[in-house]
């Protein structure tokens, strides 16, 4: 019987997570290995992590709201305890079908890469690989702590790279495809929850939560044939010694806060800055740090961000190695994901509300962030050069 079987006590679930985080190589050795069954799987680990996320960000938004800007001043907007409710009941609902989707595709792609296609394997991955990014939701309670939580959706990323291959029998040389065609996937499941959650509960304008405000546009999703097998290569590379260094903790210290203060200058393009904040945090043997200035122009206002992922950086640089583009337009604005001067970007504009947000990840390690109200986006992409991309690569170069 597995350690997480019904009837595990808390403390086996705890340690489970504990080895699971700490020595992730182990771990899945012993997970390859042990018996389990799909009901004692969901009812004994997934079930109660996946609640965590759910239920911390409902109390973080029913305690502190939620800030945005509105006539350059920060306004915190609070959700009634009943919608509160309703969205942390469906978040959580499909948190737990995604398990059984991203299952069926990985146990469903496994013979396109040369594995043999077995059910119980297949859902052991999708049903530990999250496990960073659930608990590092408990980190939601605290609007000011969300830069742990981004850690930890990334270092779930970790965990797919290496629980994937060894628990579906992929060969080396397969295994990196392997993983990006099922990375690709899980951006696509999550895209279409995110999407539910705002069509099923109706709101309006729900990106700036982190959700599309609607169910349209276009997905375009490479097939293995579109990838360039050079590029995928080097980024396998980087993420194996990425891995390494994250496993064994000797990945490069975060940057100082401090420092990445000084990357956010005094006034951008007629903007003054009015208040800046920085913090820092780690899980699961990784390491972040991050800066927040936030500027203001009469009534308009934008809030940049420079977020250090350190080791984890390499694992969302994969995204760079092959041609993933998304692409959505509305009758008011657009949203779209791609590469500017080889670099991975995001961006989305609403013409009617005059709200947008860019972001771009830099040398595979730091992100920068932009979202600004009543600006263009030539302005939010001028915020973006103001930071400074190539000091950030110099910094990366030589850490």
């Amino acid at each position: 019987m597995t350690t997480i079987e019904p009837g595990a006590t808390g403390a086996n679930l705890l340690a489970r997570v504990k080895s699971l985080l700490l020595q992730p190589t182990a771990t899945w050795d012993e997970i390859d290995r042990e018996p389990a069954t799909l009901n004692g799987l969901m009812k004994g680990y997934v079930a109660p992590l996946a609640l965590i996320p759910a239920v911390c960000t409902m109390l973080g938004l029913l305690v502190f709201g939620a800030g945005v800007g509105f006539g350059g001043f920060g306004v915190s907007v609070r959700f009634s305890p009943v919608y509160l409710i309703s969205q942390a009941v469906l978040t959580y609902a499909l948190s737990l079908g995604m398990v059984f989707v991203m299952a069926a595709i990985i146990d469903g792609l496994a013979p396109s890469f040369g594995a043999a296609r077995d059910r119980v394997q297949a859902f052991k991955v999708a049903a530990y690989a999250p496990t960073a990014s659930w608990v590092a939701g408990a980190f939601m309670l605290l609007p000011a702590l969300g830069i742990v939580s981004l850690l930890g959706g990334i270092y779930s990323l970790f965990l797919l790279y290496k629980g994937l291959p060894k628990l579906m029998k992929v060969s080396k040389e397969r295994e990196v495809s392997y993983f990006a065609v099922v990375l690709v996937a899980a951006i696509v499941v999550s895209l279409v929850i995110a999407m539910l959650v705002s069509s099923v509960l109706g709101l309006s304008g729900v990106s700036r939560m982190g959700a599309p405000a609607a169910i349209s546009g276009q997905v375009n999703i490479p097939g293995q044939g579109s990838v360039d097998l050079a590029k995928l290569a080097a980024a396998g590379k980087a993420v194996e010694a990425a891995s390494k260094q994250i496993e064994s903790g000797e990945g490069p210290p975060a940057t100082d806060p401090d420092v990445l203060k000084t990357f956010l200058p005094a006034s951008i393009g007629g903007f003054t800055r009015t208040e800046i904040s920085s913090s820092s945090g780690g899980v699961g043997g990784m390491s972040g740090s991050g800066a927040e200035g936030r500027y203001t122009r009469g009534d308009a206002q934008m809030t940049v961000e420079v977020l250090d992922l350190g080791a984890a950086g390499a694992l969302a640089g994969m995204a760079g190695a092959f041609n993933v583009k998304s692409s959505k337009e509305t009758s008011t604005g657009y949203e779209k994901v791609g590469k500017v001067d080889g670099r991975l970007t995001q961006e989305q504009y609403d013409n009617a509300s005059k709200h947008g947000e860019y972001s771009v990840l830099v040398a595979d390690r730091f992100m920068i962030q932009v979202k600004g109200d009543a600006v263009s986006m030539n302005e939010l992409k001028s915020a973006v050069s103001a930071v400074g991309t190539a000091r950030l690569e110099g910094m990366a170069k030589g850490s």
